[in-house]
């Protein structure tokens, strides 16, 4: 979800891993999908002797009112960051706004290069993430790109040897598979950062912001009730934000980089970030734009997932079933972007 004048405006649910107030999720997934044209890629972490299997897709979103609109997602993929054979960084940027595009392609450009040139990396992880997320904001403030209603969501995921740094921004989403006996299980590794969070809501209240669904602002609903449920049954017409003497911005996010004016709201480029130390039961993890979770939970998405060998076929099993579920729904689509990472031949010795 993004600004009220962008991609946000469906009118329903943005999802959650489980299976409580999902909609149309379709079964069987095991038909025949086309390969992408991203070829196989392969790294291997020889601190701990195992390898990364992964692929990407990204799906230029339909938009039937505005047929030229350019995709608004991007990724990033870096191997062997700073050199290292240890260090591997993979992000989705989705943009929003009407430079978003630019927004989330300068983002992803930039976030990887400050990360890459801190020295600091290996001895506090946190630190130096936390640091590239914050002037890489600055950056796009200076930049010749108008953020003042623009701006990019990043999920982004950095692996230190056997350790996941899992850094977000906004509402896409990182998700990791692990075997527990016969059952595969999906473990979020990222929380949304909307107005649903009670603690997201009082912090962007404190900063300023207006909180209120789309029907609140029309008059359709009383504006005094500040509770909206839970994403799964109001996700359609979520709370937004709003400066407190205007419509605008409507952002149904609380975190983004740049988006300069819902900063002044309470919006702010601080990363939340955490950390998974990989073993043996981890099977993949999953990095996807929200255009992938507006109709399938994160749960789905793992099972799916599990059920491809190849991540070519598995990335483009889920972004055409998300495709069509956003056309079962919506007279549009979300642009999707989805990055899946297996995990080979990791031990626990």
């Amino acid at each position: 979800m993004g600004c009220v004048h962008g991609k946000c405006c469906t009118r329903y649910p943005s999802s959650s891993d489980g299976d409580s107030g999902r909609r149309r999720e379709k079964r069987p997934y095991k038909c025949k999908h086309i390969l992408t044209q991203r070829s196989l890629e392969l790294v291997p972490v020889p601190s701990h002797n195992f390898t990364l299997q992964f692929s990407v897709l990204t799906q230029h979103g339909y938009y039937p009112d505005t047929v030229e609109r350019e995709n608004q997602d991007s990724f990033c993929i870096k191997t062997q960051l700073q050199g290292n054979p240890n260090i591997h960084f993979f992000g989705v940027f989705d943009g929003h706004g009407q430079y978003g595009a630019e927004c989330s392609n300068f983002v992803k450009d930039r976030l990887v290069e400050r990360l890459a040139n801190d020295t600091t990396l290996l001895d506090d992880p946190l630190k130096a993430y936390n640091s590239a997320f914050l002037a890489t904001n600055s950056e796009l403030h200076d930049s010749e790109i108008d953020d003042t209603m623009s701006g990019t969501t990043a999920i982004t995921v950095l692996v230190v040897g056997d350790t996941l740094y899992v850094a977000n921004v906004g509402d896409s989403r990182a998700v990791i598979a692990v075997k527990d006996g016969d059952r595969i299980l999906a473990e979020d590794l990222s929380e949304d950062q909307t107005p649903f969070r009670k603690d997201e809501y009082e912090r962007v209240k404190l900063c300023g912001a207006r909180v209120l669904s789309v029907d609140q602002v029309e008059g359709l609903k009383d504006p005094n009730i500040q509770n909206w449920g839970d994403e799964y049954s109001q996700g359609g017409d979520p709370p937004r934000l709003w400066v407190p003497d205007g419509m605008y911005p409507g952002t149904a996010f609380t975190r983004s980089v740049g988006d300069s004016t819902a900063e002044k709201i309470g919006v702010i480029a601080v990363p939340e970030i955490s950390v998974v130390r990989l073993n043996c039961n981890h099977l993949f993890f999953v990095v996807a734009s929200d255009g992938v979770f507006e109709f399938l939970s994160s749960r789905t998405v793992v099972n799916m997932a599990a059920e491809y060998a190849d991540p070519r076929d598995a990335c483009a099993a889920i972004a055409g079933e998300s495709y069509k579920l956003w056309l079962d729904n919506e007279n549009r689509t979300d642009d999707i972007t989805i990055i899946i990472v297996q995990i080979k031949g990791l031990s626990n010795v």
